[in-house]
């Protein structure tokens, strides 16, 4: 018997899951806008992989270990993906295709190795690599669907917003009366978090020039830091998301 790696879902993770992205959001353009973004990306970077490298040593589930993994993946991801865009200028429909593309090869790869997709059987390291590729991928993907509405699309950031929410509810609706497979329907959904989060996360802190609250990126990412680690403390008090033991297949 192992234990599982990754919590399991339910309303908690979710709402953590969507924070984080808001927080991956306004704190990625904070660092880049307060500090030399050079040295912010390789910041990033480096705390993306302490991250996931605390997280892989584990040897089971841990709220904080996880979801610092989760909100450094947000944060990097976030770089990465407007440096394509502003660095390199690939249009923001070109990396989200472009991504599509590769999360479709982790899907892939994923399922011929493991038979599987499911998140309740992470209970391996190969199948913890493939899990963690597909967040990264998603996470990549994600930035740049919600850049091609809210930029591109010239939706704004709150019509962006209410787009992706709407979307995002789809999956759940689609799996309880439709008949939509469960796993199809947990990652449809997990890639539709990173664009809601992060156009709420715009929203509230981009300035109102851009038709945002001007509420500004530290402050923003201040507030969910604190919502996020008290959820997290209450998870690690009362363990409601842990999935607990599975059989290594």
């Amino acid at each position: 018997m192992r234990e599982a790696k990754v919590p399991n879902v339910t309303v908690y993770f979710w709402a953590i899951k969507i924070l984080s992205t808001a927080l991956g959001e306004a704190t990625s353009d904070y660092l880049v806008h307060a500090f030399n973004p050079y040295l912010a990306v390789i910041g990033g970077f480096v705390g993306f992989a302490v991250a996931l490298t605390i997280q892989f040593a584990a040897t089971d589930y841990r709220p904080s270990v996880y979801w610092f993994a989760v909100v450094m993946v947000a944060v990097f991801g976030t770089m990465a993906a407007d440096v394509l865009h502003i660095q390199f200028g690939v249009p923001y429909a070109a990396s989200a295709a472009a991504f599509a593309v590769v999360l479709a090869v982790v899907f892939g790869a994923w399922y011929l190795s493991e038979g599987t997709l499911s998140v309740k059987s992470i209970s391996t390291p190969r199948r913890e690599m493939f899990y963690w590729a597909a967040v990264v991928t998603t996470f990549a993907m994600g930035t740049a669907l919600g850049d091609l509405a809210a930029y591109t699309a010239k939706l704004g950031f709150l019509t962006a917003g209410v787009l992706f929410a709407v979307i995002f509810a789809l999956p759940a609706l689609g799996h309880r009366f439709l008949g939509l497979n469960a796993i199809v329907a947990f990652w449809a959904a997990y890639i539709l978090t990173r664009p809601l989060g992060a156009s709420f996360a715009d929203w509230t802190g981009k300035a109102r020039t851009t038709g945002a609250l001007g509420l500004g990126d530290g402050p923003v990412s201040a507030v969910l830091v604190v919502a996020i680690v008290a959820l997290i403390v209450y998870l690690a008090v009362t363990k409601k998301d842990r999935q607990g033991s599975l059989v290594a297949a």
